[in-house]
């Protein structure tokens, strides 16, 4: 807004001020709303969403009275003002605020709907979530109970009867399945603006989890079906082969038969037709070849499954047989082959056939090698697998080829003589005959040796490979076994890491919860080290196997130790995080007690945890609060009260309504209490403890009185109020006791349940209660007046007076009852009149009375009405009575009457028989028929002498240790308590604990004599000030002004005589001018100044204070 138009229309900077304050908090606000996201899918976190956005749609309505405000401010602007510019300007701003306000308004209200029903829709999706887990682990049970069993038609049938239930089951989950997919996808749709990582996570391993228990499902369903059929063929197809076998045989029994027949090689014509039927033979038997294995394989399978049964021998014979047939078969059909070739050039055919078998055996050897290295996975090695049993097979369909020759060979060579070779082998050159047939057996019986010698060097290749095989299979099982049982704890346990908010987002009252969700966490991953180091461990197995890995099993693994360093990292760093968050901003950091105070203030923490307070602009350290400082300052201004009582009364009214505590059930109290298990009233509370009881009670009362209670300014300026009560040495530690007292003390309850709960809090578990404990609960009770410096008119600290009052009105009973201690109570003892005063204080702040004050003319009074029982139609307000103020014709010491409630019709009579009576009884009877309106108790001049005597005794043992030669005893907190040795150290022992005592109350007592030298001193100048003041303004009562710790008390020269009432209820009594009567004056000219003071304001010296009610209320 341009300078020139401020200057002009000075009321635009107001508004100006005051529209950038609004603006400058809509776009705040704007930004963290917008800001804010939610975990879909996380019911708690929706919920504290939503109560935020509530919260947040709260400040925005009290703040719009600042609107209407501001809308109103610049109407009248406009109005007043002729300036155009200045009216566009106003104009403008007002729309830009009005629009913004709207805006956020409208953007707070959809989102409060979009959370209402992502509420909604993510309930929904949880519970179709749990339904679909559910039939999840229904199948996967169902899976893992089934076990293989024996190969048996009925055993088969049976499976497969399960599997296909088990399928259909499937297919109706299914339905499951689908409704979680559609809830997750709409949830993912509607709401991708919010994390929707849970839910994206958890609906990806459900889908996979389905997806595999189906792989798993449809396999075993083909698996079994695959095992019924071959059930159902394997005995038809088991007496086909049987029987081809018996009729291969009979054909080979008749060839075998013709070969063996004289002269048969003569005849050539003969052998052709015997070689074509052989080759038919041979040709029926390679084609039944793969039959008799399949077979075979399948009859073992089978074989296995029956393990121990009658079935399993039938079937062990049935094979054998078939094998010992199929053996013969092959045999003969060699041994024909063998008859046939038999001729002139037979060695040939021999050496040719062993050269074959040699190239062969080779071939064999080096495709074999090929096979290796061993695959780096499962499939890998499978394949492996299968190859190496058709390998397997062809070596044992080729063993009797190689055995028939090696026979053929041995024969030929032991039958042939050497006549005989030399016309077989015919060499380029001529040789002997006897060297010519040597060298033909020593070349077939070198081939066949080295046939015989890589044959069997191939079976044992064959067999060391498919021992790797197997080993490397069972590994490579297990390897994969257990990176699948890793892989699905881990993505559990990340599906949990990734449902993790950011620690900034997380309530503070949360951050202990969160934290021991994660240690939970860490918890449960903690075996999976275990199964990382086994996963590596059989890896490594392999390794030294000679196994390289897959690059798929490498990755896996790497995958596999990268995530569970990850998760590792993520769940410490996440501990670590929590733990930093909980202590620098949860209960025990009091991090949340730094907005308590404002600029230049700031909230710091004395190494024992006792709060103190830095102001930045002045450079110094306090103890007290800024806002309790300037509430002590504010309590100065009750000092114009005369009578002490109310004062301090009113002093703790105003305490206790800056500390909240007047909305403080009892029973609220009580169960903070208990939560916190504070049951042992003598132990020691520290800081920590004493926060965390206040916020659970403050918390208490935000949710009942939003708008009413600050919690961390409440907590802080309580606990500041209870060690200026309790721990003025700020130890960092007061009593349970000490805590009690003080809130039960000021929240908000019935007077006489106040006093029920305290007494049960020293009372033992009988119910009865001694002195000592009685007088730890007057002590901490008369901590409260004297931090406010009232401590002189309740008897002063010591409350030894007190406790022998309540066992005296006892009868002097060693133990007093509840009901003793309340009717004591009732009587207002001297040291806790303040606490009933309070009490009358509070009750009287609402009420009005129909009636005019007397003095300063207020109509309808409020607060407490004084009616003179001396006149008719004579009332006080509160504030005159207070002050002293009386008009013309009324005396002090007249008696009158204290209302806190207005009047009926029958206390107008009563009050009127009494104001008749008392118009003739004189004034000398007055002052012969006093009444105190409180139990007095033994004062500080009461206690002169047993003071004196004291000191005196304090001095003779003093001058007895020294005359016998002993160092001077230390002061009581330098004391070490020692075991005593003799009979002189426990007499020395008891006297030294007879001087702490005598000691303690001495030193209480100069204490109490110094509260009232300060008193009189204070007095002394308040009576000169008023000598000082003319005539005309001596008549109204001055205020004294000092901080509240150490405000002082005033004894002021009369008071009227006073009859008070609550409710409906009166009792006559007499109060005293002040709770104490006062000390004899110590400066000189006091009298005089009395006496001249007495000749300026003409009183009585009765002294009169108001006495008990008859009835209490609830404050």
């Amino acid at each position: 807004m341009p300078s020139s138009l401020l200057l002009e229309v000075p009321a635009l900077a107001d508004f100006n001020r005051a529209w950038i304050d609004l603006t400058d908090w809509l776009s705040l606000l704007d930004g963290v709303i917008k800001s804010q996201r939610v975990m879909v899918g996380d019911l708690e976190d929706i919920n504290e969403m939503i109560i935020k956005q509530k919260a947040t749609l709260q400040d925005l309505e009290q703040r719009r009275p600042q609107l209407e405000e501001l809308i109103t401010a610049a109407q009248n602007l406009k109005n007043k003002t002729s300036n155009q510019e200045a009216r566009t300007i106003i104009t403008d701003r007002i729309e830009i605020i009005q629009n913004q306000w709207d805006e956020v308004q409208e953007y707070l209200q959809n989102r409060r709907q979009q959370l209402n029903e992502m509420l909604k829709d993510s309930t929904q999706w949880l519970e179709a979530k749990e339904e679909a887990e559910q039939v999840l682990g229904q199948a996967r049970a169902k899976l893992e109970s089934w076990k293989e069993g024996p190969y048996k038609m009925d055993a088969v049938q049976e499976k497969i009867t399960e599997t296909k239930q088990l399928a259909k089951d499937l297919r109706q989950w299914q339905i499951n399945i689908d409704v979680a997919n559609d809830l997750a996808q709409k949830l993912l749709r509607d709401y991708s603006a919010d994390d929707t990582r849970k839910v994206n996570m958890i609906t990806e391993n459900i889908n996979a989890s389905w997806g595999s228990i189906r792989k798993r499902v449809n396999e075993r369903e083909a698996a079994l079906e695959e095992t019924h059929r071959l059930l159902q063929q394997f005995p038809l197809d088991l007496e086909k082969f049987l029987a081809w076998l018996t009729e291969a045989e009979t054909t080979a029994n008749v060839l075998q038969d013709a070969t063996h027949k004289e002269r048969l090689l003569e005849d050539s014509k003969g052998v052709r037709e015997l070689m074509k039927q052989w080759k038919d033979l041979q040709g029926e038997i390679e084609a039944h070849t793969d039959i008799y294995h399949n077979l075979d394989e399948n009859g073992q399978k089978i074989l296995r499954s029956l393990e121990g049964s009658d079935d399993a021998v039938l079937l062990q014979r049935r094979l054998d047989n078939m094998n010992f047939k199929w053996s013969e078969l092959r045999k003969k059909s060699l041994n024909i082959r063998s008859h046939l070739e038999a001729s002139s050039d037979q060695w040939k055919r021999l050496h040719l056939s062993l050269q074959e078998l040699l190239v062969w055996l080779q071939l064999k050897d080096d495709e074999l090698s090929r096979q290796a290295p061993i695959g780096g996975d499962f499939p890998a090695v499978q394949k492996q697998n299968d190859v190496h049993r058709a390998f397997r097979r062809e070596l044992k369909t080729k063993e009797p080829v190689i055995m028939s020759t090696l026979e053929t060979v041995r024969i030929f060579l032991t039958e042939q003589p050497l006549e005989g070779l030399e016309k077989l082998y015919q060499e380029p050159r001529e040789l002997p005959p006897e060297e010519r047939a040597q060298n033909v057996t020593r070349l077939l019986r070198k081939q066949a040796e080295e046939v015989n010698t890589e044959w069997e060097k191939l079976n044992l290749h064959s067999a060391d490979w498919q021992r790797k095989i197997d080993e490397a299979l069972g590994r490579l099982q297990e390897l994969q076994e257990a990176t699948d049982e890793l892989d699905l704890k881990l993505r559990q346990a990340e599906v949990i890491k990734g449902s993790w908010q950011p620690v900034g987002d997380l309530l503070i009252d949360s951050l202990q919860d969160h934290l021991e969700k994660v240690k939970a966490l860490r918890g449960e991953i903690a075996p999976l080290k275990e199964k990382v180091g086994h996963v590596n461990d059989l890896a490594r197995q392999l390794t030294t196997l000679g196994i390289q890995l897959s690059p798929y099993n490498l990755t896996t693994l790497e995958d596999l130790n990268t995530r569970w360093k990850l998760l590792q990292v993520a769940v410490e760093d996440r501990v670590r995080q929590l733990h930093e968050a909980h202590r620098d901003f949860g209960p025990a950091s009091q991090h949340f007690l730094s907005t308590s105070v404002q600029g230049p203030w700031e909230r710091a923490i004395s190494p024992n945890k006792v709060p103190y307070y830095i102001n930045h602009e002045t450079q110094t350290t306090c103890w007290d609060h800024p806002k309790m400082t300037e509430l002590y300052q504010s309590l100065a201004d009750l000092n114009n009260v005369r009578f002490s009582a109310y004062r301090t009364a009113m002093k703790l009214r105003r305490l206790q309504k800056a500390l909240c505590l007047d909305l403080l059930s009892l029973s609220a109290a009580c169960d903070a209490l208990d939560q916190h298990n504070l049951k042992q009233n003598d132990q020691p509370m520290d800081i920590l403890q004493i926060i965390n009881c206040l916020t659970t009670v403050y918390d208490r009362l935000e949710q009942e009185h939003n708008n009413l209670v600050n919690v961390p300014l409440c907590v802080d300026m309580c606990l500041n109020w209870l060690l200026n009560v309790y721990d003025t040495g700020r130890t960092g530690r007061i009593r349970v006791l000490s805590f009690k007292t003080g809130i039960i003390s000021l929240c908000k309850a019935h007077l006489e349940d106040k006093y029920r709960y305290l007494f049960k809090q020293v009372a033992s578990s009988t119910g009865f209660c001694d002195q000592r404990r009685l007088g730890l609960l007057l002590h901490d009770s008369i901590q409260i007046p004297r931090q406010l410096g009232e401590v002189a008119s309740f008897g002063g600290s010591n409350i030894e007076p007190s406790v022998r009052s309540c066992f005296q009105f006892a009868n002097n009973k060693p133990e007093i009852e509840a009901a003793l201690f309340l009717d004591w109570m009732r009587l207002e003892p001297q040291s806790m009149v303040w606490l009933p005063v309070l009490h009358r204080v509070a009750a009287a702040e609402t009420a009005k009375h129909q009636a005019k004050c007397n003095i300063c003319k207020e109509c309808p009074i409020i607060g407490f009405r004084y009616r003179s029982l001396k006149h008719f139609n004579y009332d006080i307000c509160q504030s005159c009575f207070f002050s002293g103020r009386v008009a013309k014709g009324h005396k002090m010491h007249y008696p009158m009457v204290e209302y806190c409630t207005p009047t009926t019709s029958g206390e107008d009579v009563r009050d009127f028989a009494k104001v008749l009576k008392n118009k003739f009884r004189t004034k000398r009877y007055f002052a012969k028929h006093p009444r105190m309106g409180y139990l007095p108790v033994q004062t500080v001049l009461e206690g002169d002498n047993m003071e004196t005597n004291l000191q005196a005794e304090y001095d003779r043992l003093k001058q007895q240790h020294e005359h016998k030669g002993l160092s001077p005893l230390p002061s009581p907190p330098e004391m070490m308590p020692t075991s005593p040795q003799s009979p002189r150290d426990a007499e020395l022992i008891a006297e030294a604990k007879l001087l702490r005592q005598h000691k303690g109350r001495l030193e209480a007592r100069m204490q109490i004599l110094e509260d009232h030298n300060k008193q009189l001193e204070s007095q002394l100048h308040r009576l000169r000030q008023l000598l000082e003041q003319p005539q005309a303004e001596a008549k109204v009562n001055g205020t004294t002004v000092s901080s509240p710790s150490t405000s002082l008390q005033r004894s002021d020269s009369s008071q009227p005589m006073l009859l008070r009432v609550v409710g409906s209820q009166t009792s006559e009594s007499m109060g005293e001018e002040d709770l104490l009567s006062p000390p004899q004056d110590t400066s000189t000219g006091l009298e005089e100044v009395m006496e001249q003071l007495n000749n300026s304001f003409p009183s009585s010296r009765g002294r009169n204070t108001p006495g008990k009610p008859m009835r209490e209320d609830t404050m």
